[in-house]
C-alpha cells in the first residue's frame, strides 16, 4: 500500500478513536443500572419458574372439573390461564414483562370476583380447595414485577381477602368454612408480604451497587480528566520552553541588530503566553472545597511516583480550600519538589502543610541542597517564574523563595480574602 494511503488510513483511525471517547456526561452510560437490570431479570426468571409449577398444578385441578363440560368453568380457565401463559412467556423471554404481569394481576382479581357466579355450589367440604386458590401468590408475584411498591403491598393484602370472601361465599358462609378460610387467608397474607419484602430488599441492594459503581466511574472520569489536563499542560510547557530556547539561540546567532530585536521579541511573547496559560489552568476546573488531607495525599503520591523518600508533615487544624486553590498549590508544590530532586538531589527534602483557623493554608518545601540565587534566574527559566510564582499569583496567593548555603525553602501561602 502506498505511504500516502497508509498515512490517510492512520489519520482516520486516530480521528475515529478520538471521536469514540465519551464525554464526562456520557461516562458510565449503560452501566449505571446494570445490577438493577440483572436483578429484574433474575426476579422475572424465578417468577416464571414458580408460575409454571403452580400454574400446572392449578390447571390439572381445574381440568378435573371439565369432565361434565362445564361451560362457565371453561370460560374461567381461559380467562385466567391465558394471561398466565403470556406472563410466563414474557418472564422467560424478558420482553413485555411489566405489561404481561400487570395484565395477569388485574385479570386474576376480576376472576376472583366473578368466581361466585361460576362456582360449583354442590361443593361443601371446607378442606377441598378450588383451583383458583393455587394462583393467589402468583397474583402477588405479578404485582411485584408490574406495580410500584405501594400497589405491591396492596395486592399482597387485598388478594387473600378477596379470596377469603370468595371461599366463604362458596360455602354459604357456614361455620366450618370460617376456620379453614381464616388459616388460608392468614398464611397467604404472610407469604405475600414476604415475597414483596424480599423483592424490595433485593432491588435496594442492586440500587446501592449501581449507585456505588456510578460514583466510582464518575470519580475515575474526573481524575482521568485532571490527569489528561496536567499531561497536556506539561506538553504545552515543553513546547513553549523549546520555542523560547529557539528564539534565544536565534538571538545569539543574529548577525544584525534587527535580527536580535526580532528574536528577543519572539522569546518575550512566548514567555508571556506561557505565563498566561499557567494562570488560566489554575483558574479552570471545579471549585468545590478540597480538604487539606487530600492535598497532603496528592503530595505524598507525587513523592511516591518520583521515588523520593521524604516526609509530608501536617500542622494546624484541618480546613477546606476552594478547588482551584488546591489545584494551583499542589501543582506549584510539585514543581518545587521536582526542583529539589533535580538540583539538590533530594537531600533533606521535607514538606510541611500548615493550616490556620482563619482558613489560611501554607505549603512549605525544604531541601538541604547547595542553594542558588533566586534573583539571578534568567527569564527563560520558567520552572519558578511560571510554574510557581505565576500559579500562586493567579489564585491571589503568594510565594516566597529563600535559598542559601544551608538549602532552599519554597513557601506557598494562601488565605481567604
Amino acid at each position: 500500500m502506498p505511504a500516502e494511503a497508509t498515512g490517510v488510513h492512520r489519520v482516520r483511525s486516530i480521528r475515529d478513536a478520538w471521536n469514540s471517547l465519551p464525554t464526562p456526561g456520557q461516562v458510565g452510560v449503560g452501566l449505571e443500572r446494570f445490577t438493577g437490570e440483572r436483578m429484574e431479570r433474575i426476579l422475572a426468571v424465578v417468577a416464571a419458574i414458580g408460575s409454571t409449577a403452580l400454574g400446572i398444578q392449578a390447571f390439572l385441578n381445574a381440568a378435573t372439573r371439565l369432565i361434565r363440560l362445564d361451560g362457565p368453568h371453561l370460560a374461567m380457565m381461559i380467562l385466567v390461564f391465558g394471561p398466565l401463559l403470556w406472563m410466563i412467556l414474557a418472564c422467560v423471554s424478558g420482553r413485555w414483562v411489566r405489561q404481561a404481569c400487570g395484565a395477569f394481576a388485574v385479570v386474576y382479581v376480576l376472576a376472583l370476583l366473578l368466581w361466585p357466579a361460576v362456582v360449583d355450589r354442590t361443593i361443601r367440604e371446607p378442606s377441598e380447595q378450588p383451583w383458583i386458590f393455587f394462583l393467589v401468590n402468583i397474583g402477588v408475584v405479578a404485582a411485584v414485577l408490574a406495580f410500584p411498591l405501594r400497589l405491591q403491598f396492596t395486592w399482597a393484602l387485598a388478594l387473600p381477602l378477596v379470596y377469603g370472601w370468595v371461599r366463604l361465599a362458596q360455602g354459604d358462609f357456614s361455620q366450618d368454612f370460617w376456620i379453614t378460610t381464616g388459616f388460608d387467608v392468614t398464611f397467604t397474607v404472610i407469604l405475600g408480604m414476604v415475597i414483596v419484602s424480599l423483592a424490595w430488599m433485593f432491588r435496594q441492594v442492586a440500587t446501592g451497587v449501581d449507585d456505588a459503581r456510578l460514583a466510582a466511574v464518575e470519580a475515575y472520569a474526573v481524575a482521568a480528566a485532571a490527569e489528561a489536563a496536567e499531561e497536556e499542560r506539561i506538553a504545552m510547557a515543553a513546547l513553549m520552553h523549546d520555542s523560547v530556547l529557539a528564539a534565544l539561540i536565534a538571538a545569539e546567532r543574529a548577525s544584525s541588530e534587527r535580527e536580535r530585536t526580532l528574536a528577543v521579541g519572539m522569546a518575550r511573547e512566548a514567555l508571556t503566553r506561557l505565563a498566561n496559560t499557567e494562570a488560566s489552568i489554575a483558574q479552570a476546573g471545579s471549585d468545590e472545597p478540597v480538604g487539606r488531607s487530600r492535598i497532603v495525599a496528592e503530595l505524598r503520591r507525587t513523592l511516591s511516583e518520583r521515588g523520593a523518600d521524604a516526609v509530608v508533615e501536617e500542622r494546624g487544624v484541618a480546613i477546606d480550600v476552594p478547588g482551584r486553590v488546591a489545584r494551583a498549590m499542589v501543582l506549584a508544590a510539585r514543581q518545587a519538589i521536582g526542583n529539589a530532586l533535580i538540583h539538590a538531589g533530594g537531600r533533606g527534602l521535607h514538606i510541611i502543610a500548615e493550616s490556620h483557623e482563619r482558613g489560611a493554608l501554607v505549603l512549605t518545601v525544604l531541601d538541604a541542597g547547595a542553594g542558588f540565587d533566586p534573583e539571578a534566574i534568567s527569564e527563560d527559566r520558567l520552572g519558578i517564574r511560571a510554574s510557581i510564582v505565576a500559579r500562586m499569583a493567579a489564585i491571589s496567593g503568594s510565594s516566597l523563595i529563600t535559598s542559601g548555603d544551608q538549602g532552599t525553602t519554597v513557601e506557598l501561602s494562601w488565605e481567604p480574602s
